[in-house]
């Protein structure tokens, strides 16, 4: 969370005022849900937006409208939270991980080497709000008839050439906890351009909809059982208020992150990890790419009273090798396991991915001191290169 306010608060204030908490008025949305999902759709360029609980949900109802479903296979990055691995797990499908490059994003190589015949989706992640190879995911996607679900759960804002993160795929997912660019305290979205996989979201989204919201009532496809990951009014007034603060938030991390970089390039123990778009990194965190993992973890300890930095291999739930659950492929009752619903056996481990822990071992990444001022960054900066 980067600002939050007195615009916040008094947005807040309204609603409690109001005595309406609910998302649904009679007939349809809430007047506060329903202008953040039409203003978030036309920030990201997707025809419809829908809002949820966490990214957690925004992911699974994605999926959900997009028809994945028990025996297919999802790819997802090695490095990510957790939750984009167990999100394929809660419609069914089972998550296949695949390697990271340099860039901290999914390796478009490796991609292509993971997909098998029962392969239905691919879930690139725009890791730390720094960009994924889009172009070449897309075109392995289009090649292989895959499905491709945005996660850009850590980059709200940002864009691969010149496009909105979210807006690329088949679908987007967004996250608005209480670590990312906008935040309610726990929220999500969902985005697509696709009226059917939208409708169908929103029936997952909410079993009941049906019942509440008219537009919903009349969708086309067929009414399923769904579950609630419905938002409340409250955390829509707080997501108008957060929206209007995005790009200046975004401009503001830029310019610091670009003041940073510019002198922490003259580096002589370590160089600025690779980026696919530099122009569409939201800004959020600098990553360094040391020749070995011993001098990354003495730059840490140096460090680490300065500013907030970490190597992304220490960070536990985002590193696919503390990934108990998937690994050994538990759920919560035997007879509902994705992995035994799948069509051919699938055996991963922590060795599965060494490109990865390699790269994540390497690499140590500074996050972009949002409360500082330029000079204080420089100044920053030119103590890391002494």
């Amino acid at each position: 969370m980067y600002v939050m306010g007195k615009a916040e608060v008094e947005a807040v204030r309204k609603v409690i005022a109001s005595g309406h908490l609910f998302r649904y008025r009679s007939g349809g949305v809430a007047e506060r849900t329903a202008r953040f999902e039409k203003d978030f759709a036309r920030r990201i360029g997707t025809k419809y937006a829908l809002a949820t609980t966490s990214g957690t949900a925004s992911l699974i109802c994605a999926m959900a409208g997009l028809g994945v479903g028990p025996g297919d296979e999802v790819i997802v990055p090695a490095y990510t939270y957790i939750a984009t691995a167990l999100a394929p797990l809660a419609v069914g499908a089972v998550p296949i991980i695949a390697e990271v490059d340099e860039t901290l994003t999914l390796d478009p190589a490796d991609l292509e080497r993971k997909i098998t015949r029962y392969t239905k989706a691919v879930i690139p992640v725009h890791m730390l709000g720094l960009p994924c190879d889009l172009r070449a995911i897309l075109r392995i996607a289009r090649r292989h008839k895959l499905l491709v679900i945005e996660d850009a759960a850590q980059a709200c804002g940002g864009s691969y050439r010149g496009k909105p993160f979210g807006s690329l795929g088949h679908a987007g997912a967004f996250s608005f906890n209480h670590f990312k660019i906008l935040s309610c305290g726990e929220g999500g979205a969902v985005v697509t351009s696709d009226k059917a996989v939208y409708q169908r979201a929103m029936i997952c989204h909410d079993g009941g909809c049906v019942f509440f919201d008219m537009q919903a009532a009349a969708a086309k496809p067929p009414f399923f059982a769904g579950t609630n990951f419905r938002v409340s009014e409250i955390q829509s007034a707080m997501l108008n208020a957060q929206l209007r603060r995005l790009d200046g938030i975004l401009q503001k991390l830029r310019a610091r992150k670009a003041a940073m970089a510019g002198i922490l390039a003259r580096g002589e123990s370590f160089r600025l990890s690779s980026c696919n778009d530099p122009a569409g990194d939201c800004g959020t965190h600098l990553p360094l790419l040391f020749e070995s993992e011993r001098a990354a973890c003495d730059f840490v300890a140096r460090y680490k009273r300065e500013c907030y930095l970490f190597r992304p291999f220490d960070t536990g739930r985002h590193v696919y090798s503390n990934w108990e659950p998937i690994l050994k492929q538990t759920m919560h009752h035997p007879k509902w396991n994705p992995w035994r619903m799948a069509r051919r056996r699938i055996r991963q481990t922590s060795n599965s991915c060494p490109q990865t822990l390699d790269v994540l071992k390497r690499t140590v990444v500074i996050g972009v001191p949002f409360a500082k001022t330029i000079p204080q960054v420089r100044t920053l900066a030119r103590q890391m290169i002494a």
